[in-house]
């Protein structure tokens, strides 16, 4: 026998199989992209395309009830009952279009003065206030619908009334200002005033014990006077309202007069040439 460290070259080795050569592709469009010999799924919705009009292989639940169709005819449709004093009626004119004629707008009158608005309570301008809160808002209304509908007309007179109602607004915020301010000086002078309490506690107002009028020596009534302290002036007595409008219609008359005086006095001479004092 050959010696045991020959073996290794002495043993044949074997050799496994050369792998088969692989098969070409199959041919395939240029515009497809699944993979071959692949198996089709389950899904039941598979084929179902709305463009090719291929609706689903079983019938649906929605398919069983009809669907609603549109009342062309206008006698049969529902009529709807809305409130006329509804308060979305607001933002619409006096005949409930959606759009007033320039001439509409055009048809107002001037913005309410200061001196008017001084004679009115605090309901009376707070209902008016409100009421041009309300023009305002309808004038907005139709300006935005104008816009959307690209009318071409009306600005120019909506805009004239919406600023005839701000003028207002303006004017009943002025003598609310007045009022303010008036209403604080009374209360800083009450403040001063021994008869009037502030503090919440019982009547605001304490009324004091006075003397009788009474006649001295000579017979000359006495003025009312408090008991303990200096005398109390008598009250003016006011003049009717006619009498006090006569004598201020007459102060301004001599103040006018007056002023003419100084107004010629105060041309020069044309033949001197010099100013007259």
């Amino acid at each position: 026998m050959p010696p045991i460290f020959l073996l290794p070259g002495l043993c044949v080795r074997s050799r496994r199989p050369a792998p088969a050569p692989a098969r070409a592709p199959a041919a395939r469009r240029a515009f497809s992209r699944t993979a071959p010999k692949l198996a089709r799924d389950k899904n039941r919705n598979r084929g179902v395309s709305a463009l090719h009009r291929s609706g689903p292989r079983q019938a649906l639940s929605v398919s069983k009830e009809p669907l609603p169709r549109p009342v062309l005819d206008p006698e049969k449709r529902t009529k709807f009952v809305t409130d006329p004093g509804h308060g979305l009626w607001g933002f619409f004119n006096a005949d409930r279009t959606t759009l007033s004629t320039p001439e509409q707008d055009h048809a107002h009158g001037r913005a309410w003065a200061v001196d008017e608005l001084r004679r009115k309570s605090w309901e009376e301008l707070h209902c008016l206030y409100w009421v041009c809160v309300k023009e305002r808002n309808r004038l907005a209304t139709q300006a935005f619908e104008r816009t959307r509908l690209k009318a071409g007309y009306g600005d120019h007179e909506a805009k004239t009334r919406d600023m005839a109602v701000r003028w207002s607004q303006r004017a009943i915020k002025h003598v609310l200002t007045e009022r303010f301010y008036a209403w604080d000086e009374a209360r800083k002078l009450a403040r001063t005033d021994p008869t009037i309490d502030l503090s919440q506690e019982g009547d605001m107002y304490q009324a004091q014990d006075w003397e009788d009028e009474g006649d001295d020596e000579d017979g000359v009534k006495k003025p009312a006077t408090k008991k303990g302290k200096s005398k109390l002036k008598p009250k003016p007595k006011l003049k009717p309202k006619q009498e006090r409008e006569q004598e201020h219609g007459l102060e301004q008359k001599q103040e006018r007069k007056q002023r003419t005086k100084k107004n010629k006095s105060k041309k020069p001479d044309k033949k001197q040439g010099l100013v007259e004092v």
